[in-house]
């Protein structure tokens, strides 16, 4: 597993925190904040935005993906999620994460910044469809 620093793993934690802060979250009240840095240093963070056509609401860890690859940048280092209570990612998330990287470091933690789980995505979702399957 890849290795994060103290340090580091406060820094992505409180801007998740911060992140989590701006969710659209009218119909479920469960607020989520991501904060996901890339190989070549940069961040990129996301909060969930829900809909009233629920199916079209969208997780704060893959806005945060996303805006990354949006952005050009499509190898990932660490991703930090903050929930009120440390929930985990759900499996649509986890299988984005999956399709950039099961090595990712994934940090959970609550609201007050609290690591419930540090983990990789292969750990969230081992066995994962990744692309190599698709390969021929």
């Amino acid at each position: 597993m890849n290795t994060i620093t103290r340090e580091d793993a406060k820094l992505l934690i409180n801007l998740a925190i911060e992140a989590r802060r701006r969710a659209y979250a009218p119909y479920s009240k469960y607020q989520v904040g991501a904060a996901l840095r890339t190989k070549s240093g940069r961040i990129f963070t996301g909060a969930n935005v829900e809909n009233a056509a629920y199916p079209t609401t969208m997780c704060a860890e893959r806005v945060a993906i996303f805006s990354a690859v949006s952005q050009g940048e499509r190898d990932f280092d660490v991703i930090a999620v903050v929930t009120a209570n440390g929930g985990s990612p759900c499996g649509s998330c986890r299988q984005v994460m999956a399709e950039f990287g099961l090595d990712t470091v994934v940090l959970i933690a609550d609201e007050t910044g609290k690591v419930f789980d540090e983990t990789t995505v292969n750990g969230l979702l081992p066995g994962a469809f990744t692309p190599a399957y698709l390969k021929r």
